[in-house]
């Protein structure tokens, strides 16, 4: 049982770690109003995420591969990161000189978390690669008992990644200058932007 949750534990950071449209959502709010807003875009893509798990376990991620469900997501995700990426050089380019702050409000991040997550296509295949990684791992059909453990090990990983990665953007907005922080907000637009592209490029 360790195994397994060492397992889906390192397998649940990579996943939360790795940069991203959840990321780069997070440093855009985390720069405009602090940790809170930063950790509330993490809560809401692991809520998002624990879908993912749950459909990936019992195999449903295999329906919702098929063209006729995939490609409205796909629209719908390059939509909204198309949307976010706006609004991130908005913000690059509103934000006060000398304050840090855009002065935009914090409400929204989670539902921006959970929407980023549950529209992003390729959520499908790596959620839906947990059953694989899991069946491997036992080396048989996984029992429930397994699958409990795997799904644990999964997201106590996200919940600590929330909280770090939170803490990091926090900690880079009180260092940073204003200047680096109009920076970020368009490097954050302009990642946004391309991954838009990028999702309807792959239709």
């Amino acid at each position: 049982m360790l195994t397994i949750f060492l397992s889906a534990f390192l397998f649940g950071a990579a996943f939360c770690l790795s940069p991203g449209p959840v990321l780069a959502e997070t440093l855009r709010r985390g720069l405009s109003n602090g940790f809170r807003p930063a950790l509330m875009v993490q809560v809401g893509s692991l809520l998002g995420d624990a879908v993912w798990a749950v459909l990936g376990l019992v195999g449903l991620s295999v329906l919702l591969g098929h063209e006729p469900i995939r490609i409205p997501l796909t629209l719908l995700c390059a939509v909204y990161l198309a949307w976010l990426g706006v609004q991130s050089l908005k913000d690059a380019w509103r934000l006060p000189v000398g304050t840090g702050e855009s002065g935009q409000p914090q409400q929204g991040a989670l539902m921006a978390g959970a929407a980023i997550s549950l529209t992003n296509p390729k959520n499908i295949v790596y959620w839906g690669a947990l059953g694989s990684a899991l069946s491997g791992i036992t080396g048989d059909t996984p029992s429930i008992a397994n699958t409990a453990m795997f799904f644990s090990g999964v997201m106590s990983a996200s919940i600590l990644c929330c909280f770090l990665t939170a803490a990091l953007v926090e900690g880079f907005r009180r260092a940073s200058s204003p200047n680096w922080h109009r920076a970020s907000h368009a490097l954050c637009g302009i990642l946004l932007l391309i991954m838009a592209g990028l999702a309807l490029h792959g239709l």
